[in-house]
């Protein structure tokens, strides 16, 4: 059975490995392979750890979902949010959600952004109360859209 529970640092390899993996749907949907979750290296998401929170899921001792938070001017902003292909669709980034939210319990609002042609990523989002109020073009290829929640403290 799966847990979730907070990432040590130890685990940032596997997580990025994992980031690297799950991403590629992502690229392949704009047809872009410089996506920034691509690129990123062992340091960024090291430098990333010192202020963020880090959510894994686990299943029989193997990382297969995570996600980052970070609190600003009462903003929760949500990042990342990633699971193993071979575990889609089985409410894993739901459950990762609705944990990193409850880490932030006390904010305004939650805040996160995915690209425009990321369909699933939309509809997941706006199942879990998420609304689009800006979308900004990137390039050519990927046009990105921020959702937001307001708390409902």
């Amino acid at each position: 059975f799966m847990i979730i529970e907070n990432a040590l640092i130890s685990d940032l390899e596997e997580i990025l490995a994992l980031q690297k993996l799950a991403y590629l749907s992502e690229a392949e949907i704009c047809n872009d392979f410089s996506i920034p979750p691509l690129l990123q290296t062992i340091e960024d998401i090291k430098s990333e750890y010192a202020y963020k929170t880090f959510l894994k899921a686990v299943d029989s001792g193997k990382i297969i979902g995570s996600v980052r938070a970070n609190l600003q001017d009462g903003t929760c902003y949500i990042g990342k949010l990633i699971v193993h292909p071979d575990y889609q669709n089985r409410g894993i980034g739901t459950a990762l959600m609705n944990s990193i939210e409850n880490c932030f319990k006390g904010c305004k609002r939650y805040e996160l952004f995915t690209g425009k042609k990321s369909v699933k990523n939309i509809y997941l989002y706006n199942k879990l109360g998420y609304r689009i109020f800006k979308e900004e073009k990137i390039s050519e290829k990927l046009t990105l859209v921020s959702l937001e929640k307001i708390a409902a403290n």
